[in-house]
């Protein structure tokens, strides 16, 4: 995002994989400077992910765009002198380090703070900085199995499931993304920086909506719900006579919206489905009914019939579908980089334009001579 909010902000990039490189992707979309710190020789694992395009990770190059990267080799006393220099002259810390490899190489909060103490320090892990598991390592589905995610995902009669994407990479690299951009705005006003501790397991448990508040309110155990949703009934996948819908009508004017846009008067008189409660407890004869009806008719249909009468309902597509609709096209998530096309930026702001094209992701130590003869001065 040229010129960005975040424009000024130098940071200082020590992540790899995921959670951590998407949170600082995020901030270089916003302006930041973002500088990618990697192992010489080795450099983010994920440069070694396929598929390649050009012999460039397709996975590195959309998490990684934007940034410049140094390579540096920590057991030499100049480049750990050079990164403290670099972070004494930076603003924001980005680290998703094993919290041993932190405290052996002096890059743990404390130290650093009083290396710089308006630094902002954003740390995320597995299961943070505190804890009985502190330390413990963890890949998103690991975080997925031990929250009970993957007890409430997948088929009510099929095995505990993981979502298919990595959900909790995401969702803690953007909570990071918030508690540093608080922590800046916090900072303006005091001049004093801080730590800011993300825990996927904290993100994960935070997000675990209707089972989570069954399991602590002594109501029945949410299990695996498939495609219905805990509270809401209808609100299912349905076949079409071509392919399937999802529908979903949350309120009891909605429900009576849906059964006018069916043609099934019936169904909104009676009193098995007439309140929330009611539908609730009947989920499988209201998901019958509904299905009776929708197979007798197309997707297309039954989406635009929804539409008119105000009810959610979409097409089941597939991920080529979704990237081909108008709508994603006009709101600019697709963009392009060094001739790979990828996500764009989420986070649209009036102020500031959103291109169609970024800045590709650096070829490892693409930007070493230059960032080390930029730093070099107070290093030696």
């Amino acid at each position: 995002m040229a010129g960005g909010p975040l424009s000024g902000v130098t940071v200082i990039d020590l992540t790899h994989v995921l959670s951590g490189p998407f949170c600082t992707m995020l901030m270089a979309e916003l302006g930041a400077r973002v500088i990618k710190v990697e192992h010489k020789g080795k450099g983010d694992e994920t440069r070694q992910f396929p598929p390649f395009v050009d012999g460039v990770s397709l996975y590195f190059a959309a998490i990684n765009r934007g940034k410049e990267s140094i390579a540096l080799d920590f057991e030499l006393r100049s480049d750990h002198e050079l990164l403290f220099e670099m972070i004494r002259r930076g603003d924001v810390v980005v680290e998703n380090l094993m919290y041993s490899t932190l405290e052996r190489l002096g890059l743990d909060y404390d130290e650093l703070q009083r290396i710089n103490p308006r630094i902002i320090y954003g740390a995320i892990a597995g299961f943070g900085h505190s804890g009985p598991l502190k330390g413990r390592p963890a890949y998103d589905p690991i975080i997925q199995a031990i929250s009970g995610m993957m007890s409430v995902n997948g088929q009510p009669d099929g095995p505990p499931t993981k979502v298919g994407v990595s959900m909790m990479d995401y969702v803690s690299g953007m909570l990071c993304l918030g508690g540093i951009n608080a922590a800046l705005y916090h900072r303006e006003k005091t001049g004093r920086g801080m730590k800011v501790d993300i825990a996927m397991l904290d993100g994960q448990i935070a997000i675990l909506e209707g089972a989570l508040l069954h399991a602590l309110n002594g109501m029945p155990h949410v299990g695996r719900l498939g495609n219905r949703h805990s509270c809401v009934t209808p609100a299912n996948s349905y076949a079409t006579a071509d392919r399937e819908i999802y529908l979903a009508a949350a309120s009891d004017q909605l429900w009576k919206q849906m059964c006018v846009a069916m043609d099934a008067p019936a169904l909104a008189a009676d009193p098995r489905f007439d309140t929330a409660e009611h539908r609730h407890i009947n989920q499988d004869a209201v998901d019958r009914e509904i299905a009776a009806i929708t197979k007798t008719r197309p997707a297309d249909y039954w989406v635009e019939a929804m539409r008119k009468a105000g009810v959610p309902c979409a097409r089941i597509n597939t991920v080529e579908e979704a990237a081909a609709m108008p709508q994603v096209a006009a709101r600019n998530m697709i963009v392009e980089a060094d001739g790979i096309k990828m996500a764009g930026n989420p986070i649209k702001m009036s102020e500031f334009p959103d291109s169609a094209s970024r800045q590709p992701a650096p070829a490892l130590d693409a930007d070493g001579a230059r960032i080390r003869k930029e730093f070099a001065t107070r290093a030696k």
